[in-house]
């Protein structure tokens, strides 16, 4: 190794650092909580619902139906605070606030996105698998 190369961390300083890569199989790991957050019901929907631009809380609302001011106020502060959501607010009376996804957001939706799309795809055969379950 040359003397401007630094050496690779230890394990024991990989696992001292603030940010080592999350382990979902480990019960005190926090990757299970932002999993959760992604792939719960409404922040499922609200990661699809805000590809592709930026909008009003009343806008997101009409789009995902079913969802309540509470849980749609609640999860986008969730997906906000995990980096996900951008929120905008513009200092204009009254209140004016959009959101939009991150650059990680966008990612994560992506994927979101190939899970959901594979869903449809294929909701024939699950429903089918469904009903011969409950018949049997």
């Amino acid at each position: 190794m040359s003397p401007d190369q630094t050496a690779p961390p230890s394990l024991g300083e990989f696992l001292r650092s603030p940010y080592p890569k999350g382990n979902v199989f480990a019960e005190q790991c926090p990757s299970r909580e932002v999993l959760n957050h992604v792939t719960s019901r409404w922040g499922v929907l609200l990661l699809l619902g805000l590809r592709g631009g930026t909008f009003r809380f009343s806008e997101l609302r009409r789009k995902v139906g079913g969802i309540s001011e509470k849980m749609l106020a609640q999860t986008l502060q969730t997906l906000e605070s995990d980096g996900f959501v951008e929120r905008i607010a513009y200092p204009v009376v009254p209140p004016h606030v959009e959101y939009r996804l991150s650059a990680s957001g966008e990612e994560v939706a992506l994927r979101v996105e190939a899970l959901t799309d594979w869903i449809e795809q294929n909701l024939a055969t699950i429903l089918g698998a469904r009903s011969a379950r409950e018949a049997a």
